[in-house]
């Protein structure tokens, strides 16, 4: 394929078949192969282009938002491409990896202390929030509460899977962060099928799995941990909890059995498919996201 902009080459990433079953089709979409190196592409172009529509991001205008790393660094991948400046507010928890790839790109990071609860003053988010306020023209795309995060995956994602599987998927399984993707995605393919399952993976320490009482956890990207709109309860069929040690282990079997490295929500994704395993009927068709690629995790020897 040509493309005439980098961003016309976010998305149409391939179905790769896992055998973690001899009877059911288990398939990975391996969204670490778009530009950016993860599934944020998606809705970080979204929302960008929605802000350009609606006026409220004008050209050499500044781009604000919070991000565990990969929404961040679509952002500041698009930013540079379009010539915004990006300013990206993460936690101390993300990977050095991230870190320098956000400072590659050319954005201002944030570096701001792990918090438990995303409404506390010290947060990511209220840094983002409060830099937002204080720098005139600024936009903050917001992803963690902003529906247009859900709509990116509607439109991209959800359509294509559609489509790439001839309407054939049983069951769509996707880690639960922000909610964009299991939302967006699992709503446009409820609507084709009502009976598609639709699975969200959650950690076990999340605000949601301890009911309001979360804890600390190695997983970067994953994890129920505020109310927001952007996630559609509705749609969603299961949570399914699982641990740091569950994600961090099979993605050791994905890369030295599978030959796939991938990040620890995938880790937790594909985690939660093999404990499900034996519950698909012979005939299922499951597709689970591959969000994000293991190079930008190695210092922290989850692969080892």
């Amino acid at each position: 394929m040509l493309y005439n902009t980098l961003t016309q080459a976010i998305g149409n990433t391939p179905l790769v078949h896992i055998p973690f079953s001899k009877y059911a089709a288990i398939y990975a979409k391996l969204e670490y192969l778009n530009p950016g190196g993860s599934i944020k592409d998606r809705s970080a172009l979204y929302m960008i282009e929605q802000a350009e529509k609606n006026g409220s991001l004008q050209p050499n205008g500044t781009i604000i938002d919070a991000s565990s790393g990969n929404h961040g660094i679509a952002v500041a991948m698009i930013g540079a491409q379009r010539g915004y400046k990006v300013i990206i507010c993460v936690s101390d928890k993300i990977s050095k990896e991230k870190q320098d790839t956000l400072r590659a790109y050319g954005a201002q990071l944030m570096v701001c202390p792990s918090t438990l609860f995303l409404e506390d003053p010290q947060s990511y988010h209220s840094k983002a929030m409060q830099l937002h306020k204080e720098i005139p023209g600024s936009i903050m795309l917001n992803q963690y509460f902003n529906t247009q995060n859900r709509d990116a995956h509607y439109h991209s994602l959800g359509a294509e899977i559609w489509r790439q599987t001839g309407g054939k998927i049983t069951h769509f399984f996707a880690g639960a962060g922000t909610g964009g993707t299991i939302s967006g995605a699992g709503l446009y393919l409820k609507e084709k099928n009502p009976a598609i399952q639709i699975m969200a993976v959650d950690s076990v320490h999340s605000w949601y799995s301890t009911q309001g009482n979360p804890k600390p956890y190695k997983l970067e990207g994953l994890g129920i941990d505020f109310n927001s709109p952007v996630l559609m309860r509705s749609t969603i069929d299961h949570v399914l909890p699982v641990t740091d040690e569950e994600s961090i282990s099979m993605l050791k079997q994905l890369a030295q059995q599978y030959g796939i490295l991938v990040g620890p929500s995938s880790g937790a994704v594909a985690a939660a498919v093999a404990a499900y395993e034996n519950q698909l009927p012979d005939n299922a068709f499951a597709v689970m996201i591959f969000g994000d690629s293991g190079r930008a995790y190695l210092t922290k020897d989850f692969y080892q």
